[in-house]
C-alpha cells in the first residue's frame, strides 16, 4: 500500500511540477462536468426534488385536460368539485401574480399578488412561520379584510419583526389586517401579499383564471379521480342552460395530474433540450480528455518499457497514468462545480423573475445538493479514469523491448497514433453535429429578429400602473388618472408622445385580455383579444392602418361607440369588409355596441415563432371602455403606459416617477423597461 501511494504521490508531483497539461486536461474536463451539473441542478430542483409540502405524491391538480396536462379551472367548475370521493381536501389558487398597491410600512408599492382560498394551505399542509391562516368569514364576499405575507416580503418589508401580527397593510386603499406570514419553503407563485378569492356562493363565474389543488386519500391514485372530475363537471354544464360555453365545455375532457410534474409542464420541455446539449459537451470534452490522455501515455512510453524491462509489475507501470487521470478528474470536478455554481447564480440575477419557475427565485433555490455533488464526481473522475484506461490499452505494448526497439527513445510508433486519430475524428464529428444544430438554432433567432412584428419599439419606454381601486373605482376615473398621467408625461423633456393601453403591442406573455361573445348582427358569436387604448397608441408604436382612421379625442364616453380591428378579425369574421360594419357583445341595455371605424396592421403577440402569435384583436378607446370589462382586466393587471423618448432610456425613470407623483402622489409605479427589452 506505501509503495502505491508513494507512486500516485510520484506521479502527482511530476505533473504539479510541469501543470500546463495538468490545467488543460482539467479545463476541458470542467467545461463537461460544469455544463451537466447546473443543468442537471435545474432539473432536480425543478423535476425531481419532492415539493416542499407533507406527503406531496398525495397533491393533485384538478380541471380541464389538454395536451395531457390539467389547465386553469373556474370559480364555478371549482365549486362543482367539492364531495369527491378519495380527495381528502380542496384549494384553489390565482396563479398569475396580479398587480396590487400596498401601503404601509414603507413608501407605496406595486406588489405581485396570490389569491387563494383558505382550503389551499391545508391541502397543502403548510404550517405558517407566524399567524395563521384565513378564517371562514374572511373568504367570504364582504368579509373582514385580511392579508398573509409572503416570507421574502416579510423579510424586505417589515424587516422580519414578530410584531407585524395585526398590524395594519393597506391593499388597494383599503386597511387590511396581517393575520399571518408564509414559510420561505412556500414556492407556489411569485406573490408578496396574499389574499382571500372570496368566491360567491354558487357562482357562476366561469373564468378560467385559477389552479385547483387536491389532497388525495392514501393510496388514492390521480387517474382514479380523473373519471369522477370528468363526470361532475360534464354533468354540470350537460344541465346549465344552452350557449357557446355550454356547447364547448362538453366537447372538453377533465382530469387530474400529479402537482409536481403539472406545475412544471411548461419548463419539462426546455429542460431536458439544455440536459441533451449539456451532455453533447460532456462527450466532446471526454473524448478530448481521452486523446490528451493517450498521448501523455505514448510520451512515456520509452520511460515504461525501460521499467518493465527492470522488472517492474504490471500495476507499478499502470499506476502513473491511472494516478495522474485520478487527479485530472478530481481537479476537473472541483474546477467544473465551481463554474456550474457560478452560472447558477448569473441565471437567478440577470434572467427576468416572471422568466422562471417560481422556485428558482428563492435564495439558495438552486444549489448543488448531494446527488449533484455525486453525480459530477461519479461522470467525472469515472471519466478521466477511463479515458487514462483507454490510453494505457493503446499503449500496452510499450512495456515490450519490441515496442522499445521499434519507437526509439521517444516511444511512439506508427500504430500509436491510429486511436489519436479516431479520437479526433469523433471529436470533430461530435462538435460539428453540436454546433450544426446551434446553427439552426441561431439561424432560426436571426430570421425571427428580421420579422416585421407590426409595430416599431424603439425609442419606447414602457411602465406598469394600477390605479388604486378604492380611490379609482370605475372606469370614468381610471380614464381621468390616465389622461392626466399621459398629458404630465408629454411635458417631460425629450418626450414626444405617450399614450396608454391595457395591453402593450408584444411581450405581455400572460397578460393578454381574451373576452368572448362578440358577433356581427346576427352572426356567429367569437372571441377576440380586447384592448382599450388612448388615441395615441397606434401612432406611437408605428402601427400602420389599413383602412379608415384611428381614433379621436372626441371618441369619448356619450358619443358613438367605435371601435378598430386588426387584419385578422377583418378577414376572418367580415370578409376583408369590416370597416363601417358593428360588432356587438352581450344583450338588452348592458349590449355593447360599436361601429368599426378602422382597420389596423397585425402584430405578433408572441413573438414570430409562435404560429399562434397573430390573433385577432379588437380595439376600443379607453374613454369608452365598458365598466365591467374595465373591472375584470384591473382584477388580473395594471394600466401600461407608453413614452416615445430621445436619448438614453434610463435617463427618464426619475422624471416618470415625478410626473406620477404630481398626479396622484400615494400611487405606485412598476417595471420602468423600454419596449425593446
Amino acid at each position: 500500500m506505501n509503495i502505491w501511494l508513494a507512486e500516485i504521490w510520484r506521479a502527482w508531483r511530476a505533473s504539479l511540477r510541469r501543470p500546463g497539461f495538468l490545467l488543460l486536461a482539467t479545463g476541458v474536463l470542467a467545461l463537461g462536468v460544469g455544463a451537466t451539473s447546473a443543468v442537471f441542478t435545474m432539473i432536480d430542483g425543478t423535476l425531481l426534488r419532492p415539493l416542499p409540502y407533507p406527503n406531496p405524491t398525495q397533491l393533485a391538480a384538478l380541471g380541464p385536460v389538454q395536451d395531457g396536462n390539467v389547465q386553469a379551472v373556474s370559480p364555478q367548475q371549482y365549486q362543482h368539485l367539492d364531495g369527491l370521493a378519495g380527495v381528502r381536501s380542496l384549494g384553489i389558487y390565482e396563479g398569475s401574480s396580479p398587480p396590487v398597491n400596498i401601503a404601509g410600512g414603507g413608501v407605496p408599492l406595486q406588489v405581485p399578488s396570490l389569491y387563494i382560498d383558505r382550503g389551499l394551505l391545508p391541502t397543502l399542509g403548510v404550517r405558517m412561520a407566524l399567524g395563521r391562516n384565513f378564517s371562514v368569514e374572511e373568504d367570504r364576499r364582504n368579509g373582514p379584510s385580511a392579508v398573509i405575507l409572503s416570507h421574502g416580503f416579510w423579510q424586505r418589508r417589515f424587516g422580519g419583526n414578530h410584531d407585524v401580527l395585526g398590524r395594519s397593510l393597506q391593499v388597494e386603499g383599503v386597511a387590511h389586517a396581517i393575520v399571518g406570514v408564509l414559510p420561505a419553503s412556500f414556492d407556489l407563485t411569485h406573490g408578496d401579499v396574499v389574499l382571500p378569492t372570496a368566491f360567491r356562493a354558487n357562482s357562476t363565474d366561469d373564468g378560467t383564471n385559477y389552479s385547483a389543488v387536491a389532497r388525495l386519500d392514501d393510496g388514492v391514485d390521480p387517474a382514479a379521480v380523473t373519471a369522477q372530475v370528468q363526470a361532475r363537471l360534464r354533468g354540470m354544464y350537460a344541465a346549465s342552460a344552452a350557449g357557446a360555453n355550454r356547447d364547448y365545455w362538453l366537447r372538453q375532457h377533465f382530469g387530474a395530474q400529479d402537482l409536481r410534474a403539472n406545475l412544471h409542464a411548461d419548463v419539462r420541455a426546455t429542460l431536458v433540450m439544455w440536459m441533451a446539449c449539456a451532455l453533447f459537451v460532456l462527450l466532446i470534452a471526454l473524448v478530448n480528455l481521452t486523446n490528451l490522455l493517450l498521448l501523455r501515455t505514448l510520451s512515456r512510453s520509452h520511460d515504461a518499457a525501460v521499467r518493465g524491462a527492470l522488472g517492474a509489475s504490471l500495476w507499478r507501470l499502470l499506476l502513473p497514468s491511472l494516478a495522474e487521470g485520478l487527479l485530472v478528474g478530481i481537479g476537473g470536478v472541483l474546477f467544473g462545480q465551481a463554474l456550474a455554481a457560478g452560472g447558477l447564480r448569473a441565471l437567478q440575477r440577470l434572467m427576468p423573475a416572471d422568466w422562471m419557475p417560481a422556485g428558482w427565485a428563492a435564495s439558495g433555490a438552486l444549489q448543488m445538493g448531494p446527488m449533484v455533488w455525486l453525480l459530477a464526481g461519479a461522470v467525472g473522475v469515472f471519466g478521466a479514469l477511463l479515458a487514462a484506461g483507454l490510453g494505457l490499452w493503446r499503449a500496452r505494448r510499450a512495456i515490450s523491448m519490441d515496442e522499445l526497439r521499434e519507437g526509439g527513445r521517444s516511444g511512439l510508433t506508427v500504430r500509436s497514433g491510429r486511436l489519436g486519430r479516431a479520437l479526433v475524428v469523433a471529436q470533430m464529428a461530435l462538435a460539428t453535429a453540436l454546433l450544426f444544430a446551434a446553427g439552426l438554432f441561431l439561424h432560426s433567432l436571426f430570421d425571427a429578429a428580421k420579422v416585421n412584428l407590426g409595430f416599431n419599439p424603439q425609442g419606447v419606454l414602457t411602465f406598469e400602473l394600477a390605479p388604486v381601486k378604492a380611490t379609482y373605482p370605475d372606469a370614468v376615473a381610471v380614464q381621468k388618472l390616465s389622461q392626466q398621467v399621459v398629458d404630465r408625461l408629454r411635458l417631460l423633456p425629450g418626450v414626444s408622445d405617450a399614450a396608454v393601453t391595457t395591453n402593450l403591442p408584444a411581450g405581455d406573455f400572460t397578460g393578454q385580455f381574451n373576452l368572448g361573445g362578440f358577433h356581427p348582427p346576427g352572426g356567429e358569436s367569437f372571441g377576440t383579444q380586447f384592448r382599450g387604448v388612448s388615441p395615441d397608441f397606434f401612432g406611437l408604436f408605428g402601427i400602420s392602418m389599413r383602412q379608415g382612421r384611428v381614433f379621436a379625442a372626441t371618441d369619448v364616453r356619450g358619443g358613438e361607440p367605435v371601435a378598430i380591428v386588426n387584419k385578422t378579425l377583418a378577414d376572418h369574421v367580415y370578409g376583408g369588409h369590416a370597416l363601417g360594419q358593428l360588432v356587438q357583445r352581450g344583450d338588452g341595455k348592458d349590449m355593447l355596441s360599436a361601429r368599426i371605424v378602422g382597420v389596423v396592421a397585425d402584430t405578433y403577440q408572441f413573438g414570430p415563432l409562435d404560429p399562434g402569435s397573430i390573433q385577432p384583436i379588437l380595439y376600443l378607446p379607453l374613454a369608452q371602455m365598458p365598466d365591467d370589462a374595465l373591472r375584470a382586466f384591473r382584477s388580473f393587471e395594471p394600466m401600461r403606459f407608453a413614452m416615445k423618448v430621445h436619448g438614453n432610456p434610463d435617463d427618464y425613470r426619475k422624471g416618470i416617477s415625478q410626473a406620477v407623483a404630481e398626479v396622484a402622489p400615494d400611487q405606485p409605479i412598476a417595471n420602468v423597461r423600454t419596449m425593446q427589452a
